[in-house]
């Protein structure tokens, strides 16, 4: 949108009542236009607030270890912009004073473009053209990539490397820090874009760890979950609950079912001690530890976290005979718990308490993913497996899967992905989130990533 339709917008909806934030990369009045913004809506009659963010001219070198200032090397800073307005052939920079300007530093915006002409005009001013120089594109994101040369190297490094904006030029002693003090470039994961297909209301977790680890990660759910209400199996599970029988289960396979099924208690009732007539059986990790959610430990878990498993297990160890078992589930669920143990229980009542669909993705999300395709896609269920075929063609999915690597978090998921004949890298040892990011770690972590084959690629496609 062109500036002027901006202010347009913003007075329009504040008129209509509402509240709106404007939201900025970094702050609002520092190359930010926050001031002609401001000013309108007080023509305007609007009234408006401030609040200040971190300019990208600190938090980027921030990010490469480097400060704008330090007592030894650098005794102020000046922030100028690099792009000349529209309205103007040239830069209002007084380059030649800039340049006399000594024991400083020198942080540039918006400068990619003009970066030959800007050097060129500094080493003319007086600068020397061996002052150390860095220019940081897309800073503070995990995919941050800087490049380091003294002023006169420094615009064909860049054009070497094919530096794009958003970029922040910087220039002064400062930048020697960048190799001592790159704090961001020591976490494991640095420098890699990972691909999530899980659904984004379960995905937090492994998001919040994934970033921890310095990693990008690109948020491409293939699968979306909502509850359901199956009325006539819910009776039947309102009659188990008043049934005297001595020995009741309720086996939950996944998050999912815990989440859904325990709202739905909870919302129906307000009171889980009814809960108490049953024993509880969960499949994995990440189901015992939505149950704990609720305050509620399994009775039983299996040994390995599959279907197969637990039918093998739960048979073994549990006497089953004149046992009413309750399997909550989703609409994609298979029938192997109830056929595996039909023989044995007196009843198996199945509950479907959510449903799984493919979701849309909004907007460019699928140009984006193209235009910075990842290095790494997880796959943490079948379902997630059989979505990501149905959103992409074939051909894409070709694209992407040359060029990444797939890391599949267990057996079930594995075989969905042999189905499609999609080459699995590495499959978790533990069936879990954490063991996800475990074998990330193992494989991708900074020792690993010696092995050049397993690095990511230095420039940005």
């Amino acid at each position: 949108m062109k500036q002027e339709d901006i202010n347009g917008l913003l007075v329009k909806l504040a008129s209509e009542g509402k509240k709106i934030a404007r939201l900025k990369g970094g702050d609002p009045f520092l190359f930010g236009r926050g001031g002609e913004e401001a000013r309108y809506l007080q023509e305007n009659n609007i009234r408006f607030e401030i609040i200040p963010g971190i300019t990208a001219g600190i938090a980027a070198p921030a990010y490469c270890g480097i400060p704008c200032t330090d007592r030894e090397q650098s005794s102020f800073v000046l922030f100028v912009t690099g792009h000349k307005a529209i309205e103007k052939k040239l830069s209002s920079v007084p380059w030649e004073w800039v340049a006399r300007a000594k024991s400083g530093t020198l942080v540039i915006y918006m400068g990619v473009g003009e970066l030959p002409n800007i050097a060129q005009k500094l080493i003319e001013g007086g600068m020397p053209e061996d002052i150390q120089s860095c220019i940081i594109e897309r800073g503070t994101f995990p995919s941050q990539r800087e490049i380091s040369a003294t002023l006169s190297e420094l615009p064909e490094k860049a054009r070497m490397a094919k530096i794009k904006p958003p970029a922040i030029i910087m220039i002064g002693d400062v930048v020697s820090n960048e190799p001592l003090l790159n704090w961001h470039k020591l976490k494991p994961l640095y420098g890699l874009r990972i691909m999530v297909t899980r659904p984004a209301d379960q995905a937090e977790p492994l998001y919040a760890s994934l970033r921890d680890l310095s990693a990008e990660v690109l948020p491409y759910p293939t699968i979306a979950t909502a509850e359901f209400m199956d009325i006539v199996s819910w009776k039947k599970f309102e009659n188990a609950i008043r049934h005297d029988s001595a020995d009741k289960w309720i086996i939950f396979t996944g998050e999912n079912g815990v989440r859904y099924f325990l709202n739905r208690y909870i919302s129906r009732y307000g009171d889980i001690r009814n809960l108490s007539r049953f024993k509880l059986a969960a499949i994995g990790t990440g189901t015992e530890q939505a149950l704990e959610g609720y305050s509620l430990k399994p009775d039983f878990i299996p040994a390995k976290a599959t279907i197969d498993s637990f039918i093998k297990e739960f048979r073994q160890k549990k006497e089953l005979a004149g046992a009413s078992i309750i399997r909550i589930k989703g609409n994609l669920a298979d029938n192997r718990i109830e056929e595996g143990l039909k023989s044995i229980a007196r009843e198996i009542l199945p509950v479907e308490v959510y449903t799984t669909y493919v979701p849309q993705w909004p907007g460019n999300m699928r140009e984006r993913l193209f235009k910075y395709p990842p290095h790494i896609i997880i796959f943490t269920s079948a379902s997630s497996v059989d979505g990501f075929n149905k959103i992409l063609t074939s051909e894409e999915i070709q694209k992407l899967n040359a060029k990444a690597k797939i890391l599949s978090m267990g057996p079930s998921t594995t075989k969905a992905l042999k189905t499609f004949n999609l080459h699995v890298s590495y499959e978790a040892g533990e069936h879990t989130i954490p063991g996800v990011i475990k074998c990330l770690k193992k494989h991708f972590g900074a020792p690993i990533r010696e092995n050049k084959s397993l690095m990511p690629k230095k420039q940005i496609s």
